[in-house]
């Protein structure tokens, strides 16, 4: 099994926790073990959820414009995270298919 690491904008389902399910973001990383994942929805990006690593199943899809943004230091809406997570399932949908 390839494993993915985290990196910014990298899309990932929570396996754990009240999220269990749910297809998040990575916006920054902490460290070795936690990242801080948010959803612009139930997750905004002012309040970002600390989730260990271990608890996310990476996709492999990374929201490029949401990394550059944040690798840029420019604003990034919860509206952006929305669009991209939206962008990203319906991707997950059509490769299911």
């Amino acid at each position: 099994m390839v494993r993915l690491n985290p990196v910014i904008g990298r899309a990932a389902y929570s396996k754990a926790g009240r999220d269990k399910g749910r297809l998040l973001i990575v916006i920054a990383i902490r460290d070795e073990d936690f990242v801080l994942v948010a959803d612009g929805d139930l997750r905004p990006l002012e309040k970002p959820k600390k989730k260990r690593i271990k608890h996310l199943h990476y996709t492999g899809f990374v929201a490029e414009d949401i990394a550059v943004k944040i690798g840029s230091g420019s604003k990034v809406l919860n509206s952006d995270l929305r669009d991209a997570i939206k962008d990203i399932e319906e991707m997950l949908k059509t490769r299911k298919e």
